[in-house]
């Protein structure tokens, strides 16, 4: 009886390990329909290396953009600090006017 059950336990062990091998063989060509690497100029690019090449390209031509957002932050910050100083007048100016409301014809 031990003999039967070792030999069915090798048996399962097999067929688990074959579905296996299919499985990750098809995951893998699934894989490679989708990436790796180009085969040279005249083959066709796979789509994964035309999107790290487009990938590659993007932050070449943004690049430059992190000093000038950098140093557009502090022109709007001194631009807000102006925003703020005219808001203030106006407030004043209109308390202003509204206290010489009474006098006004």
């Amino acid at each position: 009886m031990s003999v039967l059950l070792a030999v069915l336990s090798a048996l399962a062990v097999v067929i688990l390990f074959g579905a296996l091998v299919v499985y990750l063989n098809q995951i893998i060509a699934a894989l490679e329909s989708i990436g790796g690497e180009a085969k040279g100029y005249s083959k066709r690019a796979s789509n994964l290396s035309k999107i790290a090449l487009g990938v590659r390209a993007i932050e070449q031509e943004t690049g430059h953009l992190g000093p000038e957002v950098t140093r557009l932050n502090g022109t709007l910050t001194r631009a807000a600090g102006g925003l703020q100083s005219i808001d203030d007048h106006l407030v004043r100016t209109i308390d202003a006017v509204v206290r010489q409301g009474g006098n006004a014809r």
